[in-house]
C-alpha cells in the first residue's frame, strides 16, 4: 500500500504539468462537446492521484478543493493566452474531481481490505 501511495505520488506533479501545459496550449478543435470530456478525464486522473497519494478522505477533500480552484483560475488564465473561458469547462473540472476523489478513496478501501490493513478513514 506504502509503495502505491508513493507512486501516486511522485506521478500527481507530472500528470498537473501535462493538465497546465493542455489547458494553455493553443486549443486543437475537435469535436463538439469533446473538450468537456478531456477536462472531465484530466481532473479525474489529478484527484484520483491525489487521493490515493494522500490516503486520507479528510486532505482527499481539501485536495479535491483545491484542485477545483486550481481549474477555475486555469480558465480566468486562458482568457489572456488566446483561449476561450468556459463555465462548462470548470463544471466538467468539478465532476471529474468528486468523480476522482470517490474512486481514488474507493480503490484505497477496496486494496486495504485485499490486504488486510484497514481502509481510507
Amino acid at each position: 500500500m506504502r509503495f502505491l501511495r508513493m507512486g501516486a505520488g511522485w506521478l500527481f506533479p507530472l500528470a498537473l504539468a501535462v493538465v497546465v501545459w493542455g489547458e494553455l496550449k493553443p486549443s486543437a478543435h475537435g469535436p463538439e462537446g469533446w473538450d468537456k470530456v478531456l477536462h472531465f478525464l484530466a481532473y479525474f486522473g489529478l484527484a484520483g492521484l491525489a487521493s490515493v497519494a494522500l490516503g486520507r478522505t479528510r486532505p482527499a477533500l481539501w485536495a479535491g478543493l483545491a484542485l477545483a480552484a486550481f481549474g477555475g483560475g486555469l480558465e480566468i488564465v486562458q482568457a489572456f493566452v488566446g483561449r476561450d473561458a468556459e463555465w462548462g469547462d470548470e463544471l466538467a473540472n468539478i465532476v471529474g474531481v468528486l468523480a476522482g476523489v470517490a474512486v481514488g478513496l474507493g480503490f484505497l478501501r477496496l486494496i486495504g481490505r485485499l490486504v488486510g490493513r484497514g481502509h481510507a478513514d
